[in-house]
């Protein structure tokens, strides 16, 4: 997002109730009518289904400054998703109604809105191709990329530290946590990621992705 269409995006929220979310906290339940849209100051929030086998399926991680659920503000679709805190965020709510009418008073906003949409519909078809012809390996390893590519916090050289572990990266992949644990070993055995306190370190992230091209 455009500093100047952020700035404006968050003097309008900034109009209305603000709340902090703990760690692991449930914004939105699964059938539940949202009531509200939210705006992310700071932090990150997943939305998630369950699988029938109980396991969580990550399907997307907002962060500032993103505002959701759209579809439901917009179409009054119903909401089939959890939404979590996946750290302590910090949220504006803001009638959807008021939201509505901000977006088509201000198209250069809902113009922005429609390319963040796209490049996430982009990003969601190459995880189906993952998905529906990858083997585990690059399930897990297309994973880390977006991962690295959103959130990764450069380190030394052109090495990325990933907050995130065997967990999280099971649900955004949709595989079993032993599945993944046996990815990570064999990434970690070929040199390509270390296992951290603080989570998982892409030693080279251009020869990661150059090995994730490999194996698709």
């Amino acid at each position: 997002m455009e500093v100047d269409i952020a700035k404006k995006v968050e003097e309008f929220f900034a109009n209305y109730p603000k709340r902090t979310y703990p760690k692991h906290q449930i914004v939105i339940f699964s059938g539940e009518s949202p009531e509200k849209v939210f705006y992310i100051v700071s932090g990150k929030i997943s939305q998630y289904d369950i699988s029938y086998r109980g396991d969580e399926i990550v399907t997307n991680i907002f962060k500032q400054p993103a505002f959701f659920p759209m579809a439901w503000a917009i179409n009054q679709t119903p909401n089939p998703y959890f939404y979590k805190a996946e750290e302590e965020t910090i949220m504006y709510l803001a009638p959807p109604e008021d939201v509505i009418a901000f977006m088509k008073n201000n198209p250069d906003v809902m113009y922005d809105l429609l390319s963040r949409l796209y490049k996430g519909v982009d990003g969601v078809l190459a995880k189906m191709v993952h998905l529906m012809s990858g083997s585990a390996r690059s399930r897990v390893m297309y994973e880390l990329f977006v991962e690295c590519r959103r959130f990764g916090v450069k380190s030394k050289g052109a090495a990325y530290l990933l907050k995130i572990n065997e967990t999280d990266l099971a649900a955004h992949a949709g595989l079993a946590r032993e599945t993944v644990s046996r990815e990570v070993k064999h990434l970690k055995d070929r040199g390509l990621i270390k296992v951290e306190k603080g989570g998982i370190m892409i030693i080279n992230f251009e020869s990661f992705e150059e090995q994730l091209r490999k194996v698709t």
